[in-house]
């Protein structure tokens, strides 16, 4: 793995390694070369024998802001990059280019972070946007602190929903569609609640429990813990997770291209307007 400029790679303590974001100034907004660099990072953590958990963390006040909505040369940039995985357009004209994009970037990476065959641990403070969601969403285990709060704001911009579409089986239906159509906030007791964290705990212990989390699993077989995350796995796919994915997927990118014909860009200009952080409450 070649030095990163946006991601830190950690061993803390035996056994155990940290991914940290690291574009505080940008609130760890995701960037082509963000997404990249953090796959690269996940890459050395499953790939090292010495790992049996991987923790995902972030510098700053924020885990993540979502999506870079000011990066411009989206397909140059990610022609830059070796794609991990097959789909092909990214020159063709029309729709095509954009969803082969977030195709690769987007529910390619969250399904490949998904599917790593070692225990992930999110580790997540302050605020948590749309696209942040498709970090946090893809570990195994979440840890927050009391003042967490996560937002899918994506119908804002005329979008149906962030394109990796976990939130049913993160919230159950009902929390899902509250959570899309009003694009409020859900607070870290709230997201507890709901079963889509694991463990609250004051800001100022979030990294040492975590660490202490990750360090009690990794006393484990590191096999073990792969069977057990394969069924576990297995127990989601028989629900249909993966095909009603690749459905909202679809419905994305029509939202996509419905944009295009009518505003002449994939998302609602409006939102940019009322900018792309609303305060709680």
């Amino acid at each position: 793995m070649s030095e990163s400029t946006t991601i830190l790679y950690e061993t803390p303590t035996p056994l155990v390694a940290r991914i940290v974001l690291n574009r505080v100034e940008s609130r760890n907004a995701q960037d082509t070369h963000l997404l990249y660099e953090l796959n690269d990072a996940f890459d050395r953590a499953a790939q090292d024998d010495a790992i049996r958990v991987i923790i995902l963390a972030a510098n700053g006040p924020h885990f993540s802001s979502g999506h870079d909505l000011r990066e411009t040369g989206h397909l140059e940039n990610l022609m830059a990059h070796r794609r991990v995985g097959t789909w092909c357009g990214i020159s063709c004209g029309g729709a095509e280019p954009i969803m082969a994009r977030e195709k690769e970037l987007f529910q390619g990476l969250c399904e490949r972070w998904q599917a790593i065959p070692k225990p992930t641990i999110a580790q997540v403070q302050g605020r948590c946007v749309s696209g942040g969601l498709m970090l946090v969403w893809p570990c195994d285990l979440v840890m927050a602190s009391d003042d967490a709060q996560f937002q899918d704001n994506t119908l804002d911009m005329g979008i149906g929903g962030v394109e990796y579409f976990a939130h049913p089986w993160e919230l159950g239906p009902r929390k899902a569609k509250e959570l899309l159509f009003t694009s409020d906030w859900l607070t870290a007791a709230e997201a507890h609640r709901l079963g889509m964290v694991n463990h609250v705990v004051p800001r100022a212990e979030l990294e040492a429990a975590t660490l202490a989390l990750a360090e009690r699993i990794a006393r484990k077989s590191i096999f073990a813990l792969k069977l057990a995350k394969e069924a576990v796995n297995g127990a989601m796919s028989a629900q249909g997770r993966k095909i009603a994915m690749d459905h909202a997927f679809g419905l994305h990118q029509l939202a996509h291209s419905h944009n295009m014909q009518v505003h002449g860009v994939p998302v609602d200009p409006a939102f940019f307007a009322h900018g792309p952080l609303r305060k709680p409450g």
